[in-house]
């Protein structure tokens, strides 16, 4: 069995840049790191405007993108989320025709990468899509295939968008969850901070011993 080889590449930058970054017309097994450089809040594919409150995000300095994947709002603060995507192209020995399950092997490279830096528990969802009342706004309220939990929490949230050509699966966990800044992006309308504080877990391992872990358990999968 041949040894898939991944080709990495870490970027700084900002938010809005890497949500628009094209696909290549032949895609090839990568791993796409992102360092953020100005705080953001990246909107789902199809999600309005109108979920968030956009003059206070511009009062307070965030700004507001929008990401090709579906899914609610994802808060990106320098130093709080860490952010990756994995290509895949068709044909790929991981690549599912099935969406709701393309993603476990994913969440399973990360639930294997999180164990092996201390951080037990962990599970990978594999059952139908979970919504509640607030994941329509926000990303990390819900829980689709291949997202990896402690319990009730979220500790890595994956969307995909898929292409002809293969798959573009955005990952992120955060480092730092801050309630009260979700609320202020939200405004009035929205939860509020005391809503929000369990909903994530934060991961604690340094950002770069988890890029060498989940490096290397992508590349145990062969």
């Amino acid at each position: 069995m041949l040894t898939t080889v991944w080709q990495i590449e870490r970027l700084s930058g900002s938010a809005g840049d890497f949500h628009q970054r094209d696909l290549p017309d032949v895609i090839t097994p990568s791993v796409w790191w992102f360092d953020v450089d100005h705080s953001a809040v990246a909107l789902g594919s199809s999600q309005p405007i109108s979920d968030i409150d956009a003059a206070a995000c511009a009062q307070a300095g965030i700004d507001i993108v929008r990401r090709r994947s579906g899914g609610g709002a994802v808060l990106l603060e320098p130093g709080d989320v860490v952010w990756v995507d994995v290509l895949i192209p068709a044909g790929h020995r991981q690549w599912r025709a099935d969406v709701s399950s393309s993603a476990w092997w994913l969440g399973e490279a990360w639930r294997s990468a999180l164990s092996s830096l201390g951080m037990p528990g962990l599970s990978v969802h594999t059952a139908s899509i979970r919504h509640t009342e607030r994941s329509r706004r926000i990303c990390f309220a819900g829980v689709g295939g291949g997202e990896v939990m402690l319990g009730d929490r979220k500790v890595v949230g994956i969307s995909q968008r898929r292409v002809r050509a293969g798959a573009r699966f955005q990952c992120a966990y955060y480092q730092q969850w801050r309630p009260s800044t979700h609320e202020l992006v939200f405004g009035s309308s929205g939860p509020r901070a005391d809503e929000l504080l369990d909903l994530v877990a934060p991961v604690s391992a340094p950002a770069a011993a988890v890029r060498e872990a989940f490096e290397h358990a992508l590349n145990s999968l062969g």
